[in-house]
């Protein structure tokens, strides 16, 4: 059944007194009893079967054109547009065009004026006619929405990578911020991770202003409204309107104006050796990770770099780039079109995974489980990366993806130790949890020899006293945590011009800290323990006004609503804490009518739409585990939730979400994690099936008849 079909509610005749309405709960509980097992054993089979065979899973990470798009235009400038790469990244281009005409950042998007530039461009490059229906299509929005007069600053460097404009026209990345020292306050390691790794390749792209010329007929021209010496200043989405005469935004495009001066007089004295340390440092972060930063953007732009500098095509350096940016390719079922993926997910997928498949009754000394608790106890960085320069602490954090020493991450971090912890915790027993979740099928899975299993105990113990240790040296001053750095909050570098990408800084956010607060609770940590006030005192002081809280990783307040409640309940905050209320009535305020929650990636534009959006899976998952966490296991609307998940649930035990629910940057990228809609159901309903098990257990007034319509 489709998610978005309207899952009826199913009518129980209520008598007035409350043993009746006890007692109809109760049959109502049960009515889903037995689809429930059955949907936690369809969805469970069909994780494990999935399972590699060194024990992790990994789903595709989709994200939306502009991967297509910008690999279409590094392959133009290596010459290589003619490759079946880019005439698959072309098709797929074509296939996700909006009917309007341009491309958005998710499904049910608003056209992206940046995105739409780059894929008309990209297939121009292809071959594609400027005169096709689909690209005279384009060309009418993209110039109804401001031309490509109005693209980010990364769009402008691949404008004039291709010779579209000048890098006059690009915001100056000085490769001197790699010399600057981290007392300075504009340095390297003052901007998020993320950001660091993308700007110092870009650094010696913008000294050094490599060009291909190409056919002017393959250029786009016709996109342009004015001159590019006339096209607007750039600006941070989120801070258009902060661009007074003493303002931050004033102040840096002095900075900009200036750096242009001294360039085109020639005084750059330290650029030689400022290029040589970005060199420097950009190839020491290729060890031991998939690329630099193990995400597409610095890999796109090492590439780039790489050649800038004269690199031989075949040397290992560009080699290892190309071989990582293949690796993102995936190709399209039913279709000759490929995808690009932004990274690879594997840590946080089988972390994930993990957790779901053992609530739904796979013990931990099941050989599934073992061999999955063993690929990520290997996975676990012990060496130190750029977190290191503000926290003494030995490493013990993970990475999301399959290699990434440099990069580990507190979201990462405390979703691996609930997986790992979650081998010590008291299994439900058939006497609490109904006896079909404990099947498993032989054929799958085997019991694994005691020892090892002892073995497995120490070696999980060893690993998450050093994650743990590592996970609470980056609580940032506030109390919070944010991603892969400690107090890395410098909001004003959120005003230089080639930050609009939205996401130049990584403070502390509510839903992180929540994460990591619920992973505290699962080891033990509860209210009176420094670290958990001090993380619930950051809770509390971000909690909206409605009981809400913003999902800084997730979409949106129903992800940091969700992850805030459970995090609060795992440290011992009572579930009539009127912030835990508050956030469980926002939920239940948000449920729609089938059932199900939803919420579209808008309401990071306009707050107002917050909670609401065409139902998934996901969402609804999400949820269930914030209302249970809040207690309300028993009410009415987890029960309607619980039915929605199973009527949309499709025989092979997956749901059907073509939404994208994850967050990479708010406003600016949008993720859709294959697995999401799988494994977050069977974390949802097996948590409900074990909290509701003792009251299906219990015998209740059997002589009150209760109709059900």
């Amino acid at each position: 059944m489709n998610l978005h079909q309207q899952a009826s509610v199913v009518p129980v005749e209520r008598r007035d007194d409350s043993i009746a309405s006890e007692v109809s709960d109760i049959l109502t509980l049960k009515m889903l009893g037995a689809p429930v097992r059955r949907a936690i054993m369809r969805t469970r089979q069909w994780l494990l079967g999935r399972q590699h065979p060194d024990g992790h899973w990994c789903a595709e990470l989709q994200g939306d054109t502009i991967l297509e798009s910008e690999t279409i235009l590094l392959l133009a400038y290596l010459g290589r547009e003619d490759s079946k790469l880019a005439k698959q990244a072309a098709a797929y281009l074509i296939e996700q065009q909006l009917p309007e005409g341009g491309w958005a950042m998710y499904p049910g998007g608003r056209m992206d004026l940046s995105g739409s530039v780059k894929a008309y461009f990209a297939l121009k490059l292809t071959g594609h006619s400027p005169h096709a229906e689909y690209m005279q299509r384009a060309r009418v929005a993209i110039l109804a929405a401001g031309g490509a007069d109005a693209v980010n600053s990364f769009t402008r460097f691949y404008l004039a990578v291709l010779g579209q404009i000048s890098y006059q026209q690009c915001p100056e990345v000085p490769p001197e911020i790699v010399l600057l020292p981290k007392w300075f306050p504009v340095n390297i390691y003052g901007v998020s991770a993320w950001s660091r790794t993308i700007i110092v390749p870009l650094s010696i792209v913008s000294a050094l202003r490599p060009v291909r010329r190409i056919d002017p007929r393959l250029g786009i021209r016709e996109l342009f409204l004015k001159s590019p010496e006339h096209w607007p200043p750039l600006r941070c989405p989120d801070r258009t309107d902060r661009t007074g005469v003493f303002s931050w935004d004033r102040f840096f495009r002095t900075v900009d104006r200036i750096l242009k001066w001294c360039r085109r007089r020639g005084f750059t004295p330290l650029r030689r050796r400022a290029i040589a340390a970005a060199e420097k440092w950009m190839l020491r972060r290729f060890e031991h990770s998939d690329g630099l930063g193990a995400i597409y953007p610095p890999i796109v732009w090492s590439i780039l770099a790489l050649k800038a500098l004269d690199y031989d095509d075949d040397g290992p350096e560009l080699v290892e780039c190309h071989k990582q940016l293949d690796a993102l390719v995936v190709d399209v079922e039913n279709s000759n079109s490929v995808s690009i993926q932004p990274c690879k997910s594997p840590v946080w997928d089988t972390a994930i995974t993990l957790r779901a498949v053992m609530a739904g009754g796979i013990r931990g000394d099941n050989h599934a489980v073992g061999k999955a608790i063993g690929w990520l106890i290997a996975r676990q960085i012990t060496s130190h990366g750029d977190w290191a320069g503000a926290v003494d602490v030995e490493p013990g954090g993970w990475a999301f993806e399959y290699a990434n020493d440099f990069y580990p991450d507190s979201d990462d971090t405390a979703m691996v130790l609930m997986a790992l912890a979650a081998q010590f915790s008291d299994i439900p027993q058939p006497s609490t949890l109904p006896p079909e979740l404990h099947l498993v099928d032989k054929e799958i899975v085997t019991q694994v020899d005691a020892l090892d299993e002892v073995a497995a105990m120490d070696r999980s113990a060893a690993a998450i006293e050093r994650g743990l240790k590592w996970m609470l040296a980056m609580q940032n001053d506030d109390g919070g945590w944010g991603a892969f750095d400690r107090n890395n909050r410098r909001e004003f570098l959120c005003h230089v011009p080639f930050a609009d990408h939205n996401a130049m800084i990584d403070p502390s956010t509510p839903d992180l800290t929540g994460r990591v607060l619920e992973s505290l609770g699962k080891l033990g940590r509860r209210l009176g323990d420094p670290a958990v006030d001090r993380a619930v005192r950051y809770i509390r002081k971000h909690q909206e006004p409605d009981g809400s809280w913003f999902g800084r990783w997730g979409v949106n307040y129903i992800y940091g609503t969700w992850q805030v409640i459970t995090g609060l309940a795992a440290v011992g905050v009572p579930t009539d804490d009127p912030a835990v209320a508050a956030g469980a009535d926002w939920l239940l305020a948000h449920q729609q009518p089938c059932g199900g929650w939803g919420e579209s990636p808008e309401s990071y534009a306009k707050p107002h739409l917050r909670g609401q959006g065409t139902p998934t899976a996901s969402q609804t998952a999400w949820a269930i585990l914030g209302l249970l966490a809040a207690g309300l296991h028993e009410h009415e609307a987890v029960a309607r939730a619980v039915r929605f998940l199973i009527l949309n649930q499709n025989e092979d035990g997956t749901w059907d979400e073509p939404e994208f629910t994850g967050t990479g940057f708010p406003q600016v990228f949008y993720l859709r994690y294959h697995y999401y809609p799988i494994y977050f159901p069977l974390m949802a309903l097996s948590e409900w099936a074990v909290k509701i098990a003792p009251l299906l257990a219990a015998d209740h007034v059997p002589e009150l008849q209760l109709v059900c319509e």
